[in-house]
């Protein structure tokens, strides 16, 4: 006994003597290098967020409405003319193995306000479930049968995924006599007065290519990460979409909920399946041919947050590998076109992609999850008040205005962006290499109507009690890497800094054995 405690001391100052030796020549210095890294990337963040905060402000001050800036016009009945007086609309609805949500989908899109024979509802179905594609085109007939010009489509592959359903679903004839096209995944659902208040900006604003409408959640309280997926959404639409449209009339396309100029589209060279953010391909494209962007706050379509943590995770690689391989792949071309103003190329390669896409994600985690708490062990290497306390908390603040109901879950919010920026920098890195996985698409899985099944939802409110399909890795070493660093400023620091270090390393575990989120039970 004597003789293992020895060794176990002797192990110890072993690890201590090389510690010493390396930690001075090559840990510190590393470690400076680090900081000074991450302190201007939090600037670079900090000034993106106020500059927003301002343009925001000045908007909402100064009422700088589209209606304003825009010219827009009601459509008049034309005894003459008819109903050929209104311009000829494609709905386009996507869907792929939609079991839950197929038919609220085409039941929202067969109950778009607007003149019959100037509407063509388009179902672009790719689902490889016999079952599920029976009932989709049943769903489709019973429609028909009310006089709703409806076209169930499907292909024979996959090839492209969304965007391939896209620009398969373009190629019909009967598109050919269409001006404008309204896309809308399978769980949006529009009001019936959505097309009466876009398609006139585009009829009365021959620069227009795109009209955006703001998403509305309809799930949002359903489980904290839904909550906490609200705030962070709710920011983009309310304060970077808006920035976008209101200053340089360019913002990145959704993917759904939004209306096209097929001119425009077509112009931009259609849709591309080279990423996995084809929305955000084709708006870079379409802005770099001089199109503007509309968005348009005040109307809101209805659709459902992924509420189970595989499925967001799923979504999460997908948003933030995408966005990193297309700025791989478009910088050039952003950079020696002419037909935009220097400002603009500024804006969208700094401040859209570089700063929200790409500094964002690695920052968060670079700087808060692994150079922060390295900083305890070495105590010659110093982070100012400034870079680890009043950024982040500037940043923070300036978030939770999108979502002020939200104000006491901050600190959560905090934690579980923290925790999902280790899956979204892995996303980016693996964008910006092109690396493995930089294509792969999952679609999002919807539960739609599930939870009003028996027992009133009950089922999906509970979390996860049991390990899900398998511990994610990564999140458990960085969980024990911010609890070896918790305990050394515990023994060792002046400053508890361990109570964050635990509370976060704690955020971690859950995120690491899938105990977040809902489920849906088997039976």
């Amino acid at each position: 006994m004597d003789a293992f405690q020895e060794a176990r001391y002797g192990l110890g100052l072993q690890v201590e003597f090389v510690w010493r030796q390396i930690r001075e020549p090559l840990i510190v210095p590393i470690l400076r290098v680090a900081v000074f890294l991450c302190l201007g990337m939090s600037l670079m963040m900090l000034v993106e967020r106020v500059y927003m905060g301002v343009v925001i402000c000045f908007v909402k001050v100064f009422g700088r409405k589209p209606e304003k800036r825009y010219k827009w016009e009601s459509f008049k009945d034309d005894v003459e003319l008819g109903n050929s007086n209104y311009p000829m609309v494609l709905v386009q609805v996507p869907m792929y193995n939609e079991r839950e949500v197929y038919q609220l989908s085409i039941g929202a899109a067969c109950g778009l306000s607007w003149p019959s024979d100037r509407i063509i509802i388009q179902i672009l179905d790719d689902s490889t479930d016999p079952t599920i594609k029976e009932l989709v085109q049943l769903e489709c007939r019973r429609w028909g049968s009310k006089g709703v010009n409806i076209k169930y489509e499907v292909r024979d592959n996959r090839n492209g995924y969304k965007a391939g359903a896209l620009k398969e679903g373009m190629k019909h004839s009967y598109v050919k006599q269409c001006d404008y096209v309204a896309i809308f995944d399978a769980d949006f659902q529009p009001q019936p007065d959505y097309l009466w208040r876009t398609i006139p900006f585009l009829v009365s604003n021959s620069d227009i290519a795109l009209v955006q409408a703001r998403w509305k959640f309809v799930n949002a309280d359903e489980c904290l990460m839904t909550r906490m997926q609200e705030m962070s959404l709710d920011y983009h639409f309310t304060v970077e979409q808006e920035v976008g449209s209101c200053t340089y009339a360019f913002f990145g396309f959704n993917g759904t909920a939004g209306v096209w100029r097929i001119s425009a589209l077509n112009e931009a060279g259609g849709w591309k399946d080279r990423t996995t953010v084809e929305d955000m391909d084709l708006a870079v494209r379409a802005s770099l041919k001089g199109w503007k962007f509309l968005y348009l706050s005040n109307l809101q379509v209805k659709n459902e947050l992924p509420s189970t943590l595989k499925a967001y995770r799923y979504q999460q690689h997908r948003w933030s590998c995408g966005p990193a391989n297309l700025f791989r792949k478009m910088v050039m071309e952003i950079v020696t076109n002419k037909k935009v103003s220097l400002w603009k190329k500024i804006y969208v390669i700094y401040s859209f992609f570089f700063v929200r896409k790409i500094v964002a994600h690695i920052n968060t985690f670079v700087f808060y999850c692994i150079v922060l708490p390295a900083t305890v062990m070495v105590p010659e290497v110093v982070v100012p008040k400034w870079g680890a306390v009043y950024i982040p908390s500037i940043i923070t603040l300036l978030n939770a205005v999108g979502t002020p109901r939200s104000l006491h879950l901050l600190v959560f919010w905090i934690l579980f962006e923290n925790t999902m920026s280790l899956h979204r920098t892995k996303a980016t890195l693996i964008g910006l290499l092109e690396a493995s996985r930089v294509n792969e698409w999952i679609v999002t899985e919807k539960l739609g109507d599930a939870h009003k099944g028996k027992g009133g939802g009950k089922g999906l409110k509970k979390f996860r009690f049991r390990i899900g399909d398998r511990i994610h890795m990564l999140e458990l070493l960085v969980g024990f890497y911010l609890v070896f660093c918790g305990c050394y400023d515990l023994m060792y620091g002046k400053n508890h800094f361990f109570i964050f270090l635990y509370i976060q390393a704690i955020a971690f575990f859950v995120m690491a054995f899938g105990y977040l989120g809902t489920f849906v039970p088997n039976s």
